[in-house]
């Protein structure tokens, strides 16, 4: 009898959970996370920023979906080794030719191919060049323009398009690499394809907006987040609210908002992306704005991801996790935060702000492909100044550069090189070379003879070597990277300059600390000029400069390799035309590449005014001078120049204390 009851107990509580389980489980069913679309990655993200979550799950404890095979890529087997001849670029590396546009062409395209013919890869022939470009298929009237005669099924062939759009013949493309906006990760072909930002209609061609980050931490009361929305503008939510993104929406959000319609960003530290393609223009915003992007689940390829490490400036989080996004970035520590906003405006201003960065950045990228994975470490693509200024054919280490030694712990080497140039006829700087080869720390002298007149036979013995070298009487070529240079340090002189040994010594000190800036004597300053609507320069003495004059100066010798190879063909020419533009073009190179003015230093009365050198033949250059500053700012879309009120001194200068407690007694001399 107890048996019969026990047994019926059992099955009446077995029934009763039975009925539980099923009243539940739809319940159960609601609760688990929808599979992903079709085409979409599948399993759980690999986080990019792991020590933001681990207060919930780590990564490794998430359940794994069903692994599924990857989907076919776009062009089938197509990769970088089967699809693209290297053999044709060995000879003068990459050298890229861009058909002409058929018919009606847009500001884009025109700037895109301004972009290539300003390159240093630009080819005037197909039968010279090792890749050929081909601006995107689409026409505006949906119509897919015809193929090149050279087409090859596409081999060495760039298909380039600023919009995510190309017309129905892209799948005949064969072998050629697109290089296209936004794609989608299902179609692109990683070590092959190029992922290019989505750009607006009114991107600037050359130059482009700074960085509209104005404080780097965020003020008490700053917005934490902007929800980008589907018609463009952007929502702000309070850092008091909970509001968490699920499909461009918010559950709940009790902390202010405000609606910014438009391409205004307003000024909040983390900008939340949703995963549609369409949102990829919200990315760029983000970038110019300062406002760290936080990318849900994103569908298409972040741009330029083959060599940007996008986990220095963006996180990209699980779109099915919004209240741990939500915490994990409330919780993200001031340093970090710093760190990511410090580097989106430099990945802003590096790649992103002009069509011409954005088309030099994938030409690039090809080139680095050519020379091998050696050719820009990670460092030189993800630090200042950025891979478009550290040109590989210089050198492809980063302590070979002026940039990194800060980052690196290390200082240039001990010795530097004087290259005086002789330009105008006269006497042969004897004294100067004396004075010169007296520092301790000069390794040689190059003298590059520029005068109609001949050089002398017999130069004075030093006890440093002396080498001369023809010049061809062009002004920009004293910027010209001669390999007889043997040290990265190069102190520029003219004949006619005027230095102590002493001078030279401390100018040397001081540009160790300051490899990649200019250390002078001799100062000029630029200044708006409203009369004349339009930039000028001065050398009027002032408490302000922002140029150092290159007749005695400091700087690292990389920066004759990108006078040279870099530098606008229209300005170097230029300044063969008006000297006097060297000091211009050479100072704006500088601060266009750092950021940063030159540095001066205290010299003596025995130095000559500060006055443009003259070349043989020329007896006034000032007019085009005047008008030089001007179209410097032209070619490279704004004003690079940076002003500075410092001068360094050394230690007790010009005190009242014994001479002998002074290193360097002949500064002070009269």
């Amino acid at each position: 009898m107890q048996s019969w009851r026990r047994k019926s107990l059992w099955l009446a509580l077995s029934a009763s959970w039975l009925l539980v389980l099923l009243r539940v489980f739809p319940l159960l069913r609601l609760a688990v996370p929808a599979r992903p679309r079709a085409g979409a990655p599948q399993g759980w993200p690999h986080w990019l920023d792991i020590e933001l979550l681990q207060s919930f799950s780590q990564p490794g404890e998430l359940p794994e979906d069903d692994p599924q095979p990857p989907p076919a890529p776009r062009g089938g087997s197509c990769d970088w080794g089967a699809c693209f001849d290297v053999s044709k670029c060995r000879g003068g590396g990459l050298k890229v030719f861009a058909y002409p546009v058929a018919g009606p062409i847009s500001d884009t395209q025109r700037g895109i191919l301004a972009s290539i013919e300003s390159s240093r890869f630009s080819s005037v022939s197909p039968e010279e060049a090792c890749l050929l470009l081909l601006l995107s298929l689409e026409a505006p009237a949906g119509e897919c323009s015809p193929l090149p005669q050279q087409w090859n099924g596409g081999r060495n062939h760039l298909v380039l398009g600023l919009h995510p759009n190309f017309c129905p013949q892209t799948f005949q493309l064969g072998q050629a690499m697109v290089a296209k906006a936004s794609p989608t990760v299902d179609t692109f072909r990683p070590g092959f394809d190029v992922a290019l930002p989505l750009l607006p209609e009114a991107h600037p061609w050359r130059g482009g907006a700074p960085g509209q980050l104005g404080q780097h931490s965020p003020h008490p009361g700053v917005p934490l987040l902007a929800l980008a929305e589907e018609r463009g503008g952007w929502r702000t939510a309070g850092t008091e609210s909970s509001a968490c993104p699920r499909d461009g929406h918010c559950e709940q959000d009790h902390g202010p908002e405000q609606t910014h319609p438009g391409a205004t960003l307003p000024n909040a530290t983390f900008c939340l992306i949703p995963a549609h393609q369409p949102d990829a223009l919200h990315f760029l915003q983000a970038l110019q704005a300062g406002c760290i992007p936080v990318l849900l689940s994103p569908r298409w390829e972040l741009p330029f991801s083959e060599v940007i490490d996008w986990t220095k400036a963006a996180i990209v989080a699980d779109e099915r996790l919004p209240f741990q996004v939500l915490a994990a970035l409330q919780k993200m520590p001031p340093t970090r935060v710093l760190a990511l906003r410090q580097q989106t405006q430099f990945l802003w201003d590096a790649y992103f702000s002009s069509v011409e960065k954005v088309i030099h950045t994938t030409l690039e990228i090809i080139q680095d492909r050519i020379f091998g994975a050696p050719a820009h470490p990670s460092l030189l693509w993800n630090s200042p100044p950025g891979a478009l200024l550290a040109l590989p054919t210089f050198s492809t280490s980063p302590s070979d550069f002026p940039f990194y030694h800060l980052q690196r712990g290390s200082r240039p080497a001990g010795r530097f090189s004087a290259l005086i140039w002789v330009g105008a006829p006269g006497q042969p700087p004897l004294k100067l070379i004396q004075a010169v080869a007296g520092s301790q720390h000069c390794a040689q002298i190059l003298v590059l003879w520029s005068s109609e007149k001949p050089p002398p036979s017999r130069w004075p013995k030093t006890a440093v070597p002396l080498t001369v070298l023809a010049g061809q009487r062009k002004a920009s070529d004293r910027f010209f990277p001669h390999r007889a240079l043997s040290t990265d340090a190069l102190l520029s002189l003219d004949a006619q300059s005027s230095l102590t040994t002493s001078e030279v010594d401390f100018a040397f000190v001081v540009w160790q600390s300051f490899p990649e800036r200019m250390v002078g004597f001799l100062t000029w300053s630029h200044f708006w000029d409203e009369a004349r609507g339009g930039w000028g320069h001065t050398a009027e003495k002032a408490n302000e400069f922002s140029m150092v004059l290159t007749s005695a100066a400091f700087y690292h010798r990389y920066y004759h390799t990108l006078f040279t190879h870099s530098l606008p063909k229209a300005l170097r020419t230029l300044a063969d035309e008006a000297p006097s533009c060297v000091d211009i073009l050479m100072n704006s190179l500088v601060a266009a590449v750092t950021k940063l003015p030159p540095i001066k230093v205290p010299y003596g009365k025995q130095h000559l005014e500060a006055s443009p050198p003259l070349a043989p033949g020329d007896p006034d250059p000032q007019p085009l001078a005047q008008d030089c500053i001007n179209q410097m700012v032209a070619e490279f879309g704004y004003m690079p120049l940076v002003s500075s009120r410092l001068r360094l001194d050394p230690v007790l200068f010009k005190d009242p204390v014994s001479v002998l407690r002074k290193k360097y007694r002949s500064l002070e001399k009269p």
